[in-house]
């Protein structure tokens, strides 16, 4: 494996154990605390006959909801006649920890805590055991029904002493079963469409039992990881336009794959393909990552790192003590916060990755061109440099929009792109719309904010400063007298929030944005 692969398989693996320990122990980290008494919400595979036990369940791509099975399709170009594909299925096995205590009789009762001799407090708890299967397998050999693996993990149990004969902690696990269909549908000369199905095969002795009690036979927070060598992978997100088809035709059920891997230098101006692939139960974008400042995990990744350390510096000693007798990665997460060295801590205040070096204004592409007329475009400074907003008046400013200059009071029929354009504003495609303002952003782009003509609540939204947001590119220029149109009622729609930020992003564990 070539060394630039070797990496991004590195980087996709972080994001995966990010996804694998969503939520596995949330701050405040201790047993007490009410959200760590309901755990294990993403990629929870249950046993069929406990889900359907009301009914069949309603496929959707996110993985939130308890299922029986996971089902991942996606697009694969094959390079190379000796192609090969490795799937990889990871999840976790649930474990309960469970502290007794020594009798006098010789015996051991179970308790819910337990302090040693050397002061350490011992709760009984539950863990979770990580678990992948690997399978490495080349498209053109599968047979017509797939190839099955089992997927599954065994029943198991772990005694540790306690110091000075106290007691002893037990381990145990429930067995597991499950198993993988992989299948490869040809659809061309070089192109598949591989399905990776994973099912819980097991039984609930009880149907009607609670969700705690047939938890030890799920899978937690399942997940799919593809490579390959030879071959490519099609994002569902901005596919080839020759593969539009083909991609609609794929089915996700509780799960979406996204590309992995560092995002390309340049945006493809025909869909992005790529070498790695990420079927999470989390909704992602393609080749998320983990924010390079990030020292470690926190069991949160939609959270910011600088805000939990903060927090979990603040624990009392004795909440601290509790967190590390509640489970180990608790304790690991509190040692790193306690000997977090100051360099590392200023890191995670915040980073701009998104803002390059302007270019000199004779080299700038002549529209659109931002400026009050008839003075010619200054060469702005980027905001984030002291002084960098100085002459800039969102209320006056202009820009031109097919050679007319466009700002606050004109009025635009809205244009939004059909690829990368906000979902809400693909609603809002041929309506008009009025220019509250002309903004721009730290990286030197310039935003519309509009209101929409027809929206009854156009005026309360220019009053308070909710607008919609829109490139100078995604609009066309109307008179002062053109009707307000088209004429087709739409639902009201929540504006979005402004896309340009005051001053730099603060970065969380993902920063999944461009």
């Amino acid at each position: 494996m070539a060394n630039g692969t070797g990496g991004a398989c590195a980087q996709l693996s972080a994001v995966a154990d990010a996804v694998l320990y969503e939520g596995y122990l949330l701050y405040p980290y201790r047993r007490s605390s009410a959200k760590n008494r309901v755990r294990w919400q993403f990629g929870v595979l249950l046993p069929r006959n406990w889900v359907e036990r009301d009914g069949p369940v309603t496929p959707v791509v996110s993985g939130s909801a308890d299922s029986w099975y996971q089902q991942t399709e996606c697009l694969l170009r094959v390079r190379r006649a000796d192609a090969t594909v490795r799937v990889r299925v990871r999840y976790l096995q649930l474990q309960h920890k469970q502290v007794e205590r020594a009798g006098g009789d010789g015996a051991h009762h179970p308790v819910e805590s337990l302090r040693t001799a050397d002061g350490t407090v011992h709760l009984s708890f539950e863990e979770a055991v990580p678990r992948e299967t690997e399978l490495v397998l080349r498209p053109e050999e599968l047979p017509r029904d797939g190839r099955i693996v089992a997927v599954g993990a065994p029943a198991g149990a772990e005694y540790e002493p306690l110091p000075a004969g106290a007691g002893r902690t037990v381990r145990r696990r429930r067995e597991v079963r499950a198993g993988t269909t992989v299948t490869a549908e040809r659809l061309g000369p070089g192109l598949y469409r591989l399905r990776v199905r994973t099912e819980n095969t097991g039984d609930a002795p009880d149907p009607r039992a609670s969700r705690n009690a047939v938890l030890g036979q799920a899978l937690l927070a399942t997940h799919t990881l593809l490579t390959g060598d030879g071959v490519e992978f099609v994002s569902l997100i901005d596919p080839p336009a020759a593969l539009a088809e083909q991609v609609r035709g794929c089915r996700n059920a509780f799960t979406f794959p996204v590309l992995g891997g560092a995002p390309p230098q340049s945006a493809s101006e025909d869909g992005a393909t790529g070498t790695l692939l990420l079927s999470a139960p989390i909704i992602l974008p393609d080749h998320p990552q983990v924010a390079p400042e990030s020292p470690g995990d926190l069991h949160d990744a939609a959270e910011i790192d600088e805000i939990l350390t903060l927090r979990t510096m603040l624990l009392t000693d004795e909440e601290k003590a509790e967190a590390r007798a509640t489970d180990p990665r608790a304790a690991r997460i509190l040692d790193r916060v306690d000997t977090m060295p100051r360099e590392v801590f200023s890191r995670l205040h915040g980073a701009i990755r998104s803002l390059t070096p302007r270019a000199p204004a004779a080299e700038r592409p002549s529209a659109p061109v931002v400026g009050r007329p008839p003075a010619p475009a200054p060469d702005r400074p980027a905001w984030w440099q002291e002084g960098g907003d100085d002459g800039l008046s969102p209320a006056t400013d202009t820009v031109l929009v097919d050679g007319v200059p466009v700002g606050g009071g004109s009025r635009v029929r809205l244009c939004p792109r059909g690829r990368g354009a906000d979902a809400q504003d693909m609603f809002l495609a041929g309506r008009t719309a009025r220019v509250a303002a002309v903004f721009h952003d730290v990286d030197g782009s310039t935003h519309l904010a509009v209101t929409v003509d027809d929206d009854p609540a156009a005026e309360l939204h220019g009053w308070y400063g909710r607008f919609h947001y829109f490139r100078p590119d995604e609009v066309e220029t109307l008179g002062p007298d053109a009707p307000p149109g088209p004429g087709r009622p739409i639902r009201p729609q929540s504006p979005r929030p402004p896309e340009r930020p005051a001053r730099g992003p603060e970065e969380g564990r993902f920063d999944g944005r461009p």
